[in-house]
């Protein structure tokens, strides 16, 4: 998809607030403070969007959390202790992002109804996903991707009726999971990565582990964004800043970070021909 016909879309909350959950309204009633959340923490949409150039291409992601419907809960963040997140590990045969760890999404189809059944439908051909627990709440700003020239828009929805997911294809995705997300933000499982290129700065973000998954990049971007705008935070170490290879190398998936992927020890031992 070509800039020329990049379908535009509104963000912002799609149903009444009193269609959405109590925890979830600081959220949907200010969407564009995910935006500025991103931003705050270094981001440059604007650089981000000028290498996208005239090629870019519209995806969208769905963002799916569970939880109960009630807003007092005993925890700082306001969170419901059954909260959790769909998420996906993408296969180490991929071409890009290869490894990471990624909402369900992927790019515009002729058809689509853009940005929902965008996501919708590659939710549901990438984990099983059945539509009818699915309440979509909000669209949220788009944010370009220029390693894979995707400008993607986040798709908020809430898992009123959570059901079974699971790996359709092991060729697109090696893991799906539905992440608790207490556990997710808890400052043990929180800090930050970076990666040094010739002795420079070249990639510093958010980062997340949890159940074996390193969730950084703009996935991990967006989750922290999205937690801070909530109100989900609670305190964490941000000065816990990781080299980004060593990540990868304990969670113990091979990922694509640029040129090639990082491997784990015992992945790499097996490339080389066996243990050394």
């Amino acid at each position: 998809m070509t800039a020329e016909h990049d379908p535009g879309v509104h963000a912002g909350p799609l149903v009444p607030t009193e269609q959405i959950p109590p925890w979830m309204r600081r959220l949907t009633d200010n969407v564009a403070a995910v935006t500025d959340s991103v931003l705050n923490r270094g981001g440059d949409r604007t650089r981000w969007a000028s290498m996208l150039g005239r090629d870019k291409r519209a995806a969208a992601v769905l963002v799916l959390i569970g939880g109960s419907w009630d807003e007092a809960f005993d925890h700082p963040g306001g969170l419901p202790p059954d909260a959790e997140i769909l998420l996906t590990e993408r296969a180490p045969t991929l071409r890009q992002h290869s490894g990471q760890v990624a909402f369900p999404g992927g790019g515009l189809d002729p058809g689509d109804e853009f940005p929902v059944g965008t996501a919708m439908r590659e939710a549901a051909e990438e984990t099983g996903l059945v539509s009818e627990g699915v309440d979509v709440l909000a669209n949220l700003p788009s944010f370009p991707v220029p390693v894979s020239s995707f400008d993607v828009t986040p798709v908020l929805a809430h898992w009123r009726d959570p059901g079974e997911v699971r790996v359709v294809d092991t060729g697109e995705t090696a893991r799906v999971a539905r992440v608790n997300l207490r556990a997710l933000l808890a400052p043990e499982s929180r800090f930050q990565v970076q990666r040094t290129v010739m002795g420079a700065r070249a990639y510093k973000g958010p980062a997340f582990m949890v159940d074996g998954l390193l969730v950084w990049g703009f996935t991990g971007g967006l989750i922290a964004a999205i937690s801070e705008v909530a109100g989900w935070d609670v305190p964490w170490d941000s000065s816990d800043v990781r080299p980004l290879d060593q990540a990868i190398e304990a969670a113990g998936s091979p990922q694509t970070i640029g040129p090639g992927a990082v491997l784990p020890a015992h992945l790499r031992r097996a490339s080389q021909g066996g243990a050394r």
